[in-house]
């Protein structure tokens, strides 16, 4: 019990690491618009008119990924229910999707596709792959 709790508590912390490397780099590949000031709340809200689609991969990937690598951290550590830890990482972290679309205003597709492909999915496809070949 208490290696399946470290699990959760690695695997959250390592989740969040990618995502917060894959925001902080992910700028360098696709950069932000001209003018737009993403260092705050308000300049992300008040950047989102010149936003186009490219802009949005970088944080569908970061929450992707960081749900992805936190779940699968979690079920490769976790001695017991590996898919449930898995998918409880990817709960955690499409809640903190959910609270940034709700301070974010972003686009409602970006929103969508953002919680229903992100999260979740990640989080099984690293569940399966953890638990491959153990039945």
């Amino acid at each position: 019990m208490v290696r399946n709790i470290l699990a959760v508590i690695v695997g959250i912390v390592a989740g969040g690491l990618v995502n917060m490397g894959i925001v902080t780099f992910g700028p360098m590949v696709i950069p932000s618009p001209p003018g737009a000031d993403m260092s705050t709340m308000e300049g992300v809200a008040a950047a989102m008119p010149l936003m186009e689609a490219k802009h949005f991969l970088v944080p569908f990937l970061a929450h992707a990924l960081g749900s992805f690598v936190g779940a699968l951290v979690a079920a490769l550590i976790a001695v017991s229910h590996k898919m449930g830890i898995a998918l409880g990482i990817g709960a955690f972290t499409m809640l903190g999707g959910i609270i940034a679309a709700l301070m974010i205003p972003a686009p409602l597709w970006f929103e969508a596709v953002d919680i229903i492909f992100a999260y979740i999915p990640t989080a099984w496809i690293a569940g399966k792959l953890a638990t491959s070949g153990r039945g």
